[in-house]
């Protein structure tokens, strides 16, 4: 893609969203900065570091009912012009064990990291179909492709953009507009730091509280040595979006491998899968009439 484009990115307040708009801004393209309001600040206040580097800034949360989404996204276009590139960036991470959570639980995260971002993307669609062009990204994790204690609901959440994507991306390519999932490894932001992941099971068990205590610790030990670093992370995305750099000459794939991390966890998760059809060919195919 060639000019400057205009990226709208969700979840801007810290981490990958923050390093992701400053990358956009280093390449010379337009960034609108979104995040929601938080502890009686509202979302713009909160970018306001981001606003000073050159960004534009928006109050947007993905708890917002349907409607709303759609009223600000059209407020977005008309007041900011068209957006080229939409980036489902916002979300959060809950540590539960499935048998500890409930529907309405659930239900939370999916809508902040998967509906949210099916609605804003759906209230763009038309504007960008009527342009014939634009770009819609998705976070996704490389824990959709292996298990972990407690992460049911945001990898969860997750899976069901993998699940619902790759659909999406085949009924809008014949209206010359992309779509792919970010399937980022493990990066070194706040994500997993307290107050950012939370532990709010609303079913305590005692028979978890092993297990969550070693998830816990698990996770205070690995904050702040995962292996990514978010700002090469974003200089990535941003190349891949504008097929510049490192990735001249590449398609934009569905899903975009991203971490040095990814690459042997989905490996590993296929070559699973491989085995498994190997194992069971003969057997589960002799089905037919």
């Amino acid at each position: 893609m060639t000019g400057q484009l205009a990226w709208l990115v969700t979840g801007c307040s810290s981490g990958l969203g923050e390093a992701l708009v400053r990358a956009i801004l280093a390449k010379g393209d337009k960034a609108i900065a979104t995040t929601r309001a938080s502890k009686g600040v509202s979302g713009a206040d909160r970018l306001g570091a981001l606003k000073e580097a050159g960004a534009a800034v928006y109050e947007l949360d993905m708890a917002s009912p349907e409607a709303e989404i759609q009223r600000q996204a059209q407020e977005i276009w008309e007041t900011f012009g068209p957006i080229d590139v939409l980036v489902n960036n916002a979300g959060y991470l809950e540590a539960a064990t499935f048998e500890e959570i409930t529907e309405n639980f659930l239900t939370d995260s999916l809508r902040i990291n998967a509906l949210g971002p099916f609605t804003l993307t759906r209230a763009f669609l038309p504007m960008m179909r009527a342009r014939r062009t634009g770009t819609v990204l998705f976070s996704g994790t490389v824990g959709t492709y292996y298990a972990a204690p407690g992460a049911s609901c945001y990898v969860g959440s997750k899976g069901l953009i993998e699940g619902v994507v790759p659909h999406l991306a085949l009924e809008v390519a014949p209206f010359n507009v992309r779509v792919s999932i970010l399937t980022y490894g493990h990066f070194r932001t706040e994500v997993m730091e307290p107050g950012h992941i939370l532990y709010r099971a609303p079913n305590p068990l005692p028979e978890y509280v092993d297990m969550n205590k070693q998830v816990q610790d698990g996770v205070s030990a690995w904050t702040g040595n995962q292996p990514g670093d978010p700002r090469k992370a974003s200089e990535l995305v941003v190349e891949a979006v504008r097929g510049e750099g490192r990735c001249q000459g590449k398609e934009l794939p569905l899903r975009l491998p991203i971490g040095s991390d990814t690459f042997g966890i989905v490996r590993q998760s296929c070559e699973e899968k491989m085995q498994t059809l190997k194992d069971w060919e003969g057997i589960g195919s002799a089905t037919d009439h």
